[in-house]
C-alpha cells in the first residue's frame, strides 16, 4: 500500500489489510432517525475488500454512521469506520487509502475527511485524484515518443 498523508488529524487504524476475508455490519440512519444495523451478504463482503472505497461509498450522504468487521473464523467485531454528527472520529488506513477526491466531496463535505488543504499537499487535480495518498503525475507521452520507444526495442 501506497504511503498514507493524513494532515486532517483523523485518527486511524489499520486492521483490513491483515485479512482477506470476514464479514462487514454497517450502522445505519433511516430518513426516519432509526439507526439500524444491517450485515452484509457473502458477496458484497468480497467485493468490499477488494475496493474498500465502496466500504463507506455505497450509503446516502449523512446515512452511514459506523462500520464494523468481522474476520473470517472470529466470533467479534472490529469497528473500522465511526462517524459522529460531522466528525469522523475513526477510519481504517486501508479506506483512507483508497477514497478518492470525488467520494470524499460529494459525501462527506461537511466532514473533517474534507480538506482543502489535504488536496494540495497530496496534489489532487481531479475528483478522481486519492484524496490521501500521493497523486504522482501522469505524462503524456505524444507519438514520436511512443515510436521511438517501440524502434529502441526492435533494434535491441
Amino acid at each position: 500500500m501506497a504511503k498514507l498523508i493524513n494532515t486532517t488529524g483523523i485518527n486511524t487504524v489499520n486492521y483490513l489489510a491483515d485479512y482477506s476475508k470476514g464479514k462487514f455490519r454497517m450502522i445505519s440512519k433511516t430518513r426516519a432517525g432509526w439507526v439500524t444495523c444491517s450485515d452484509c451478504r457473502s458477496f458484497e463482503n468480497d467485493r468490499l475488500l477488494k475496493y474498500p472505497e465502496a466500504i463507506i461509498s455505497s450509503y446516502k450522504k449523512g446515512a452511514l454512521l459506523s462500520v464494523e468487521f468481522c474476520p473470517d473464523g472470529m466470533d467479534f467485531y472490529i469497528t473500522v469506520f465511526a462517524r459522529q454528527a460531522n466528525k469522523i472520529k475513526i477510519i481504517d488506513e486501508t479506506i483512507l487509502a483508497a477514497l478518492s477526491v470525488g467520494v470524499i466531496n460529494q459525501l462527506f463535505y461537511k466532514t473533517n475527511l474534507y480538506s482543502q488543504n489535504q488536496y494540495e499537499v497530496v496534489k489532487a487535480k481531479n475528483w478522481d485524484s486519492k484524496g490521501y495518498i500521493m497523486n504522482e503525475p501522469k505524462q503524456k507521452q505524444s507519438g514520436l515518443d511512443l515510436f521511438l520507444k517501440q524502434t529502441e526495442t526492435k533494434s535491441v
